[in-house]
């Protein structure tokens, strides 16, 4: 059980950092302001769940020592932020007129 929860947060962690490379590729090629904004967005909530997830691998997988359990809680923190700012990025480009 331990093994395949390890397994499925390292397969998430990949998904998303996969995702966060192809939006910032996008939002960096595209010309047009609202659809680059809308990629930027989508990267950064992209870039919030694999710091989540990483913090999570981080928790479980080793011995909590109090330095990695304070490494965990800043990813922790730094990804719900970049996924909350993510969020409302992309709600005000998506109610903009294109």
């Amino acid at each position: 059980m331990e093994t395949a929860l390890h397994w499925a947060i390292v397969i998430i962690v990949c998904g998303s950092s996969l995702l966060s490379v192809y939006f910032s590729y996008k939002a960096r090629r595209s010309s047009d302001a609202r659809l680059r904004g809308m990629n930027a967005a989508r990267m950064n909530m992209s870039m919030g769940v694999m710091l989540i997830f990483i913090a999570l691998f981080m928790m479980l997988a080793y011995s909590g020592s109090t330095i990695k359990v304070i490494i965990g809680a800043l990813f922790i923190v730094l990804g719900v932020f970049n996924l909350f700012a993510g969020l409302r990025n992309n709600s005000i480009y998506r109610s903009m007129k294109g």
